[in-house]
């Protein structure tokens, strides 16, 4: 049996925090795994800067309303999902994934929680458990799954070194540079190609 694994923003829908610092005009709130490796220090950093600028949680959400999945990609999930079970590994949380999950016609999601006070404003996060999407393929090899995987950035990067076969896709120079024992692709379209060709099984296109 394989089962897929994507991560969400970068591959299928934007950037929620890039978006959300074009839309406030706070540069720093654009830094993503791309630039900081360190998750606790990224959000860490995103938290702070919320709460000097007095952002709440239904600040981001009118952005992420604003928000449409990237290019090809409502065709590619349903598409990989005719051959293959899915389930999206992300970084996200769930306070702000229901708009993008919508438009991709409700895959499985693996995520996070933020905390939210009585006023709107982000207090913490809550991971559901640490390194979670090495360990969600873990599991999954753990119930005799075979996983392919794909993502774009070093927080990724754990979950395609325990996958059977991992993919970067749209992923930086220097990402690409750091781990060259991933296959690295620019588009959707040929990731579906990586993806039959990874499979064990005969896939039609």
């Amino acid at each position: 049996m394989e089962l897929a694994c994507l991560d969400l923003e970068g591959v299928l829908v934007p950037e929620v925090w890039i978006a959300f610092a074009e839309r406030t005009g706070i540069e720093e709130l654009a830094a993503t795994t791309r630039d900081i490796p360190d998750y606790d220090v990224l959000m860490r950093q995103r938290l702070a800067l919320l709460k000097a600028h007095g952002l709440t949680i239904d600040d981001i959400q009118a952005v992420i309303s604003t928000l449409e999945p990237l290019p090809g990609a409502i065709d590619f999930i349903d598409w990989l999902r005719e051959r293959f079970q899915v389930i999206i590994l992300s970084d996200t949380f769930y306070e702000f994934s229901e708009p993008l999950m919508r438009q991709l016609h409700w895959p499985t999601l693996f995520c996070h929680r933020l905390v939210i006070g009585n006023d709107g404003r982000v207090e913490d996060y809550r991971l559901r458990q640490v390194d979670p999407k090495r360990m969600s393929v873990r599991a999954l090899h753990s119930l005799n799954f075979r996983v392919l995987a794909a993502g774009d950035s070093y927080n990724d990067t754990t979950m395609l070194a325990e996958a059977d076969v991992g993919f970067l896709i749209h992923a930086p120079q220097n990402v690409i540079e750091e781990f060259p024992q991933f296959r690295s692709v620019d588009t959707l379209e040929e990731l579906k190609l990586a993806f039959l060709e990874a499979s064990e099984r005969t896939l039609d296109a």
